[in-house]
């Protein structure tokens, strides 16, 4: 393997070159800089040293994205013990069970987990601390109040005169040393330990630092949308934001699509890092109406005029995501083929990445010069990738990778490791795919998804949902097999059902004309025998996946 350098030593030469620059931003709240983020993260160092956390114990950071959830997670990291992000839209159960599964010593908590969890259902937790403010929520050891209650005194006495760049030192990691435990629900319902190395941090910055730090401008400004508990958000906003010297932005509350397009306006990021969710609202809400009028479309079809009519439709494009973004990066999901193709077609700077948890996430990248419609990009810097297939003649297989970015395995789980780390370090995707002759990697579904069509033939679910989200008052949907028929669950638009005043009878109609047109562009052995009328929003993962599981 490639030698590798420390990843803390990235940390510690971002805030040492940008002392004195914006690092972290609670949005429309306090800035800290970099020189105040170092000066918490020694803080914490005394706090874990002085109530006895040794190098490798276990640090559970539950909460909002927020500047302090970042100075806790970088403090974690630089003392050298192993960091637990717990994605704060768990239940309580969940959150107990993972602070309890990953033996963690203490536990940070944001304002609203606070009021949720219940100390008695963690019993080894020796405290948790309330993230806001670093006060002491829960303390079981002598250690841990002394410690709190005399920590200003100790840094003082540390740093009599004050604290300077040059004393700036973090833990030296070494490449397989366990960084962290990334716990996701995915979308089978259960919850797994990813153990994350030091390389595969690396792996990820390594990359990003390469094909994105020299075409976005140094210090400028990124928006963190992601949960920064989850691997997309963690290393492509927080990790490599930071570590570039970017200002990072965190909106510290529930991500509206009218508070996220406000951030933009005001924040103006140098790249948008995003889930296809929020990109596809506002696509659809904030530009669709505007360019499918009939004088618009009319205009486009004009050669003399539609090249212009194109750069005002890509300035309007371009200014609801704050106007500055050298690129929109989507990942998480697929993106509706719909929206990127008319992104295409304006020659907006739109990319699809592919990643999962178990590579810290980064698999696949293009970008968006060399992107190609329908793919998420070619293999990344580090990383290997094939395509497994059962036989020779098959079109698709599975996506395996191998490389510094794959995880060690699951934590305590040997059984749940084998089953996707094989002997020779590939990892076992679990995704369906085809590769070009170029490299483009093309997701076609997943293996656990596929059904079988009334013929036999295999169904792909996500390519008839991807129909189906275009289609007039759909607003998300997904394919299910009911008694050997394929049906189709709708959650319709309700903002565009209210503003027409539309009756359930209404949007009845308008199912049925849908999935006639629908049917109408499928093969036979994949036709829908119904569409069904779901009341609310189907349940998601924290990428905003529908938990297909919950459905079947």
């Amino acid at each position: 393997m490639e030698s590798i350098p420390s990843f803390n030593s990235y940390i510690e030469k971002s805030i040492k070159e940008n002392w004195d620059k914006d690092a972290l931003t609670d949005y429309k709240g306090a800035t800290l800089q970099f020189k105040d983020v170092a000066r918490k993260i020694e803080k914490i160092h005394i706090l874990f040293e002085s109530s006895g956390v040794q190098q490798g114990d276990k640090i559970a950071i539950c909460g909002r994205n927020s500047s302090h959830w970042a100075v806790t997670f970088l403090a974690t990291l630089t003392y050298g013990a192993v960091a637990v992000p717990i994605l704060h839209e768990f239940n309580s159960e969940q959150i107990h069970n993972i602070v309890n599964h990953s033996g963690s010593k203490l536990l940070f908590v944001g304002d609203v987990v606070a009021t949720h969890i219940d100390e008695s259902q963690m019993p080894d937790l020796e405290g948790i601390v309330y993230l806001p403010d670093f006060s002491l929520v829960v303390s079981r050891t002598e250690k841990l109040d002394y410690a709190r209650e005399h920590l200003n005194e100790m840094y003082g006495h540390k740093f009599p005169k004050y604290f300077r760049a040059e004393h700036v030192c973090y833990h030296v990691d070494k490449a397989d040393e366990l960084a962290l435990i990334n716990y996701t629900s995915g979308t089978t319902g259960f919850s797994k330990g990813v153990m994350i190395p030091y390389r595969a941090l690396w792996g990820n910055l390594d990359i990003c630092m390469e094909v994105l730090g020299k075409n976005i401008q140094k210090n400028g400004n990124m928006l963190s949308i992601l949960p920064m508990a989850h691997m997309y958000g963690m290393s492509m906003e927080f990790i490599f934001g930071f570590c570039g010297g970017s200002h990072l932005y965190f909106l510290t509350r529930l991500p509206s699509p009218a508070i996220i397009a406000q951030a933009f306006a005001d924040i103006h990021p140098s790249i948008v890092i995003s889930v296809p969710l929020v990109v596809e609202k506002i696509i659809r809400k904030g530009v669709f109406p505007k360019v499918q009028r009939n004088i618009v479309k009319l205009l486009l079809n004009m050669p003399v005029v539609s090249k212009k009519v194109k750069e005002q439709i890509r300035k309007e494009v371009t200014k609801a995501f704050g106007g500055n973004a050298y690129e929109v990066i989507v990942g998480g999901a697929a993106l509706s083929q719909e929206v990127e193709q008319f992104l295409k077609s304006i020659d907006f700077p739109i990319t699809v990445g592919y990643g999962t948890t178990e590579c810290a996430p980064l698999i696949s990248y293009s970008d968006y010069k060399d992107f190609v419609p329908g793919s998420c990009g070619t293999p990344v810097k580090h990383m290997e990738v094939k395509i497994m297939k059962k036989n020779p003649s098959d079109q698709l297989g599975e996506i395996v990778t191998r490389g510094t970015n794959v995880m060690l395995g699951y934590y305590n789980n040997e059984e749940a490791t084998r089953q996707v780390l094989d002997n020779d370090g590939w990892y076992h995707t679990g995704d369906l795919g085809e590769m070009s002759a170029d490299g483009h990697i093309f997701i076609k579904g997943r293996i656990k998804n596929m059904l079988l069509g009334s013929n036999g033939q295999n169904v792909y679910p996500e390519e008839i949902e991807d129909k189906l989200n275009s289609m007039m008052m759909v607003n998300e949907c997904i394919i299910v097999q009911r008694e050997n028929k394929l049906v189709a669950l709708v959650y319709p638009d309700m903002d565009e059902v209210n503003n027409m005043g539309l009756t359930n009878h209404d949007v009845e109609t308008i199912m049925e004309q849908n999935l006639k047109e629908l049917n109408n562009t499928l093969p036979g052995y994949c036709k829908i025998a119904e569409i069904k009328i779901h009341n609310e929003e189907f349940a998601k993962t924290p990428k905003k996946s529908i938990k297909r599981y919950m459905y079947n």
